[in-house]
């Protein structure tokens, strides 16, 4: 069968297939670089684990049993068969298996990021469109500067801000947590992800106060995102803008708006699909400071809080999580591509 009789679906599986390697490839390169980062950071997890006060016998005991008399290249493959069956080992700090704490604590992110990306994508590319179509003008200039703002003032300073005027001053947003404490204990836990589950409850005031405390530190992620999703956007279009189909669907008379929104913006987004997926990925592994600054207990808190308590299997594995989600959103995108743009096809 010839490549051109093909379907495109079959033809973006077989790119996916030869991707495998590639994948592969990287997924080792990955458990290699946290388990040697792990090894070199000046913690020692038996100390972590027994405390200072335990005798030279027990230390040593513990060290032969956590296998880390063993040469280091046995310590890297052992690990790498642990990470394979899905243990990443038990947490110090809570005492539980660590991947079932990445499951209780990943959905908080999960829902974070996703309000972030949707406010960010609905905001960003339309800003993005409406700049590059006024190049040079007010809105232009208007929109980098936005966009200017988000990339240099520091997230945590933006959260701090936020909470003394949003929150102590005017009272429009929840406080730091992921629901007000009347509320804690009232929606059972279904999904993880606390509006969802919510709204399958019916706990209808619980989900407003969930709402409020997920307004304030979404919007300021959204921001962020979207001050880079609206330069790749205004970029993009500046790029299709120039282009002859552009001159020539002007030349047949039709309207500008649909010159915009139906041929140029179509055509720039295809790689925009990808600046998405990746901001989305930035997100889910870029909140640690946002999720510190507002209490929000996922992911990113649980590695900070590991970390201070040099919990190493815990940042470990919270590290890998955040790895194999770039790595997966990085595969999805790149089908997705091949879908949208037959040229790489």
């Amino acid at each position: 069968m010839s490549t051109a009789s093909q379907s495109p679906w079959r033809q973006a599986t077989q790119a996916v297939l030869r991707f495998v390697p590639v994948l592969l490839l990287t997924y080792l390169g990955l458990l290699a670089v946290t388990f040697f980062i792990g090894r070199v950071v000046p913690v020692d997890p038996v100390l972590a684990v027994l405390g200072d006060r335990a005798s030279e016998a027990q230390m040593a005991e513990m060290r032969e049993a956590m296998g880390l008399n063993k040469p280091l290249w046995q310590q890297f493959f052992a690990y790498v068969g642990q990470v394979l069956r899905g243990d990443f080992g038990h947490s110090v700090l809570t005492g539980r298996p660590v991947l079932d704490d990445i499951r209780r604590v990943f959905p908080a992110t999960l829902e974070l990021a996703t309000v972030g990306i949707v406010i960010g994508s609905v905001l960003g590319i339309p800003l993005g469109v409406w700049a590059a179509v006024r190049r040079g003008r007010l809105a232009d200039q208007l929109v980098r500067v936005m966009g200017l703002v988000g990339y240099s003032v520091p997230i945590f300073w933006l959260g701090l801000m936020g909470l003394v005027i949003f929150y102590a001053k005017l009272d429009w947003v929840g406080g730091p947590g992921r629901i007000g404490i009347g509320f804690a204990y009232s929606v059972p836990t279904r999904s993880g992800l606390l509006l969802l589950d919510a709204a399958l409850a019916g706990e209808w005031q619980a989900m407003r106060s969930a709402l409020a405390h997920l307004a304030l530190p979404a919007s300021l992620l959204g921001y962020f995102s979207m001050a880079y999703i609206s330069r790749m956007t205004r970029s993009f279009m500046l790029k299709e803008l120039s282009q002859e189909y552009i001159v020539a669907a002007r030349a047949k008379g039709l309207s500008e708006a649909r010159i915009i929104w139906a041929h140029a913006l179509r055509n720039a987004a295809v790689p925009l699909v990808t600046v998405v997926a990746l901001s989305y990925a930035g997100l889910l592994e870029g909140s640690v400071l946002t999720e510190t600054v507002f209490a929000w207990p996922g992911l990113g808190l649980y590695i900070t809080n590991s970390l201070q308590n040099a919990d190493m299997n815990a940042v470990l594995g919270g590290t890998l999580v955040v790895g194999s989600v770039f790595i997966a959103l990085n595969l999805l995108s790149d089908l997705l591509y091949r879908l949208l743009d037959p040229r790489t096809r």
